[in-house]
C-alpha cells in the first residue's frame, strides 16, 4: 500500500472502512450484473438449437457457438472476477477449441454423455471447422462485454 494511503487509513479508520464498504458494494454489483448477463444469454443460446426460421441450419449449428463462448466467459468471470479479461477469454477459447477437436474422438463414455441434450449442448456431436470463427466472434463480444461489466 502506498505510504500516503496507509497514513490516511491510520488517521481516519472510518475512511478505511468506507473504502472497504464501497469496494464490497462494487463487487456485489459486478457479480449481480454478471449473473443477470448469464441469465439473459442462456435462453438465447438454447434458442439457437431450436430455431426454425431463415438460415436455421447456420443458426442451429454455428451461431450457437458464439453464445456458448460468451456464456462460459461470463460464468468464469462470475466465480473468478479477479482474473484478467485476457486470461478468461484465452482459457475459455482454448477449452472450447479443445472440446471441438474432442468431437473427433468417440469413446463410449463421451458417446453416453452426448446422448443427452445437455451433453450434446456442452460437448457437441461432430467436428466442424466452420464453428471456429463463431467461437472467436463470441470471444471478441465477450471481451467487450467483460470490460463493460468491470466498469460497473
Amino acid at each position: 500500500m502506498h505510504p500516503v494511503c496507509a497514513q490516511a487509513l491510520d488517521a481516519e479508520p472510518a475512511l478505511g472502512y468506507a473504502l472497504f464498504q464501497a469496494k464490497q458494494m462494487n463487487s456485489i454489483r459486478q457479480r449481480l450484473t454478471t449473473l443477470s448477463s448469464i441469465l439473459a444469454i442462456t435462453p438465447v443460446g438454447f434458442y439457437t438449437k431450436f430455431y426454425e426460421g431463415p438460415a436455421a441450419f447456420w443458426v442451429n449449428n454455428h451461431l450457437g457457438g458464439t453464445f456458448y463462448v460468451m456464456f462460459w466467459v461470463l460464468v468464469v468471470h462470475l466465480f473468478l472476477p479477479s482474473l484478467r479479461t485476457r486470461t478468461v477469454i484465452s482459457a475459455v477459447l482454448a477449452a472450447t477449441c479443445l472440446l471441438e477437436f474432442l468431437q473427433l474422438y468417440n469413446p463410449p463414455i463421451l458417446q453416453l454423455i452426448r446422448s443427452t441434450f445437455i451433453g450434446v449442448t456442452i460437448l457437441g456431436s461432430s467436428f466442424s471447422w466452420p464453428d471456429f470463427p463463431w467461437y472467436f466472434l463470441g470471444a471478441a463480444i465477450a471481451w467487450f462485454w467483460l470490460e463493460r461489466l468491470k466498469k460497473t
